[in-house]
């Protein structure tokens, strides 16, 4: 289905389709924020333990890794809001939601790298490094393939069929229209 069908389909304006993709976004980092907000809690309370100053060099270098990486997740995540905020009542809808998507994925790809960093340092204090790397390694893998394979697979096999892949949708294709209308919080297709 291309874009045209798609907003047939939910018979809604570019406008309303641009709105609605935007403030689905806008869910989905409210969701993945928290936890970047916990992590970064977390990283900076650690440097203020009486455990802290008996960290070797490596351990030391990892925390800040970490860290800095939970900050450049932070910003991406939020950058939407200010390009937002940077382009509002200016028409540019659809462009903001481009752009928000990217940073987003960008997002994505360094919290990946912060998550793996954090594990890496946490099991290396508390096991030691071959253990660290050995979670970290796990941590990495587990991210990836949740948030890359599995999605990029998924697009393959939808782009390849054309429609909605055999995941398991629970409503057919006849009752989506009409359904889901954006800002405008109708629904008439569900019962």
């Amino acid at each position: 289905m291309d874009d045209e069908e798609a907003r047939i389909a939910r018979d809604e304006t570019e406008t309303e389709r641009a709105d609605r993709n935007f403030a689905e976004l806008l869910q989905e980092l409210r969701v993945i924020q928290t936890g970047v907000q916990i992590l970064f809690a977390f990283l900076l309370t650690l440097a203020f333990t009486a455990r802290f100053p008996s960290l070797d060099s490596f351990q030391r270098g990892t925390y800040v890794t970490t860290l800095m990486l939970a900050v450049v997740a932070a910003a991406l995540f939020t950058a939407p809001a200010a390009v937002h905020r940077g382009l509002f009542r200016r028409g540019a809808k659809k462009e903001i939601v481009s752009v928000s998507s990217r940073l987003a994925g960008m997002g994505l790809a360094v919290l990946t790298l912060a998550l793996t960093s954090a594990v890496l340092l946490v099991v290396d204090v508390v096991h030691g490094t071959p253990e660290g790397v050995t979670a970290a390694a796990a941590t990495l893998f587990v991210c990836v393939m949740l948030w890359g394979v599995l999605p990029l697979g998924m697009a393959r096999k939808f782009d390849r069929r054309g429609q909605q892949s055999d995941l398991g949708d629970p409503m057919p294709d006849s009752e989506h229209r009409g359904t889901d209308h954006g800002d405008r919080g109708t629904d008439h297709g569900r019962r």
